[in-house]
């Protein structure tokens, strides 16, 4: 079947060319310059792919598996470097799923799989966080949800878009859950890193034979133009067919990505950019929970983890009209409508970018928008 577009990339498609002047709801981090990499890569690099392993640089993996928790317990050969977890999460995805499997999903939460399942024809289940239970996993309903038919679970932790996070004793539920009836159980773990409440959770790749781990350097480190991420996972007939799906596809890894990527992994690199994106993300929540307290029929239940939430809009404001609105004149501000993950009557509120999103001047002209807006 054919791939059709979600919500999400509708909207951000649509309004690419708008030129905001402000975003509010950024998801990563700010991104660093080519120029702080210069003195650490040669200048006699092949720009050939890396000549040594379809897989990816080797040391490259092994700080995959170092900042991931798993050194000792996954092997090199566990980790394929991809572009991305959005094309981890699709060599997963499309090498296990088949028309009429099972996969059960989240929401709100990442889309990519709900796109990708109803393109193979799978039956999707979804499990539904709620705002009043503070976004929180409930834990008994996926348990409730899970068949013999159930081929994958596939989760984000922490989750996007609502930040909350899984404990170290909830991702050992959801494997006891999923080897129930031998389910793949797929996590996503793009804002690992970044947890405020509480300390990142184990990787499922270490804990269970069916574990899949996705990963990038995209939002806690702000790579996102690099398009390097991973899949990790101890079954090697898993790791091999989707080594197989890439050779079809994207065929190989960037070798510049994988350049880049290695040495902003590199153990000592890694630490200092962690506690930068941390320390810049926990003042800028501070500043956001702060203004939307200030704001009258505005609320939002502060991510526990990550760098975006969701804020409930005042009764009877549409999140599209309003995103709409918001990036015309005069307030030249973009935003992402909570429409995006099926909540409608909310907005992406996120606090990444750096100082080149203008944050604040960003709140500034949401603010006057909300008490703009008709009625």
């Amino acid at each position: 079947m054919k791939v059709k577009i979600h919500t999400l990339f509708q909207y951000l498609l649509e309004t690419t060319d708008a030129a905001p002047e402000a975003i509010v709801g950024f998801s990563l981090s700010g991104s660093p310059k080519l120029g702080d990499y210069l003195p650490d890569l040669d200048p006699d690099q092949s720009l050939d792919w890396n000549n040594r392993d379809f897989r990816g640089l080797p040391e490259l993996r092994a700080h995959v598996l170092a900042q991931a928790g798993l050194t000792g317990t996954c092997a090199l050969e566990d980790v394929l470097i991809t572009a991305g977890a959005a094309e981890a999460n699709y060599l997963a995805i499309m090498q296990l799923l088949q028309p009429g499997d099972e996969i059960i999903i989240e929401t709100p939460g990442w889309p990519q799989a709900e796109v990708l399942a109803k393109a193979i024809g799978a039956r999707i289940v979804k499990v539904t966080r709620r705002e009043e239970e503070r976004w929180r996993l409930p834990l008994d309903q996926l348990a409730e949800a899970v068949t013999d038919k159930t081929k994958m679970i596939f989760l984000t932790n922490p989750n996007n878009p609502t930040g909350d996070l899984l404990s170290a004793d909830e991702v050992q539920e959801l494997v006891r859950i999923a080897d129930r009836v031998g389910a793949w159980l797929l996590v996503d773990e793009v804002y690992a890193g970044l947890e405020w409440d509480g300390p990142r959770a184990p990787a499922v790749a270490g804990l269970y034979q069916r574990g899949i781990t996705t990963g990038s350097v995209s939002k806690a480190l702000g790579l996102q133009g690099l398009r390097t991420g991973w899949l990790i996972c101890p079954d090697p007939g898993l790791v091999m067919d989707a080594v197989i799906l890439r050779e079809n596809s994207s065929e190989i890894m960037n070798i510049m990505g994988e350049v880049i990527a290695e040495v902003a992994l590199r153990p000592d690199r890694f630490g200092t950019a962690i506690k930068k994106a941390r320390r810049d993300g926990a003042a800028n929540l501070a500043k956001m929970d702060a203004w939307v307290s200030a704001q009258e029929g505005l609320s939002w239940v502060a991510p526990r983890a990550g760098l975006i939430g969701l804020g409930r809009l005042p009764e009877g404001i549409d999140s599209d009209a309003f995103a709409r609105h918001l990036l015309a004149e005069p307030y030249r501000t973009f935003l992402l409508p909570g429409s995006a993950y099926g909540q409608p009557n909310h907005i992406r509120l996120g606090v990444g970018g750096g100082a080149g999103v203008n944050l604040m001047e960003g709140l500034n002209r949401l603010s006057q928008a909300l008490k703009d807006w008709p009625g």
